[in-house]
């Protein structure tokens, strides 16, 4: 009987799992045609730069932001009731998430120690960086949980494997030698440990109620 609690195999939760994958798979997208086919710098910038107003892609990259705030809220609604603390940090990157696509950077999206933002860019860059700290958060407390899944465990351990070094390295990157190359590359493979996470996770919250229902579980 503990089985459906740790996975949290419950029709309603695998639904979830099932819209939180297909938010992940959307909002991936809509970024990143907004990246590559906007006016941005490139690997050279940072994502946040195809949402600047004036941008073609603009709202194209807005909607994949808002997309993948809902794949977090999603999953925070698909894990198990005894996850409480990784969904509630999910919830909380949900809404920090959200808040960085309805607040635009400026032309370059400046951040401090090297550069002069506006406060539209620090309430964006504040809000995306919490997002993800909130998200390497949650894979870290689901990979420790004995509450967690043994398939739930193992994936977020993973992915707070790549994550953590990487959130690291930009954090370093960002006060040691600013906007560039370096941060750039380090952003966007961050992003992908993430959406990776994500996607890696709907798909056992989700098949963990198909393999119940198969074995006659209730």
């Amino acid at each position: 009987m503990a089985e459906p609690d740790r996975t949290g195999a419950t029709p309603a939760r695998a639904a979830a799992a099932s819209a939180a994958a297909g938010c992940v798979l959307a909002g991936t997208v809509a970024v990143t045609v907004a990246v590559v086919a906007g006016p941005g710098p490139g690997l050279t910038g940072y994502v946040s730069e195809a949402g600047i107003a004036g941008s073609a892609y603009a709202p194209t990259y807005r909607i994949g932001v808002f997309a993948l705030a809902t794949a977090l809220l999603l999953l925070a609604v698909a894990l198990p009731a005894a996850l409480r603390v990784a969904a509630g940090l999910l919830a909380a990157g949900a809404a920090c998430t959200a808040l960085s696509g309805a607040v635009t950077c400026s032309d370059g999206c400046p951040l401090p120690p090297f550069e002069t933002p506006t406060v539209a860019d620090l309430v964006h860059g504040g809000a995306s960086i919490a997002a993800m700290a909130a998200t390497v958060l949650a894979m870290l407390v689901i990979s420790c949980s004995p509450f967690a899944a043994p398939g739930l465990r193992r994936v977020a351990r993973w992915g707070a494997a790549v994550a953590l070094p990487l959130a690291g390295a930009v954090a370093v990157g960002l006060v040691t030698v600013g906007r560039g190359s370096l941060v750039g590359g380090l952003e966007r493979v961050l992003l992908a440990a993430g959406v990776g996470w994500g996607l890696a996770t709907a798909s056992v919250l989700g098949l963990a109620r198909r393999t119940d229902v198969r074995d006659g579980s209730t």
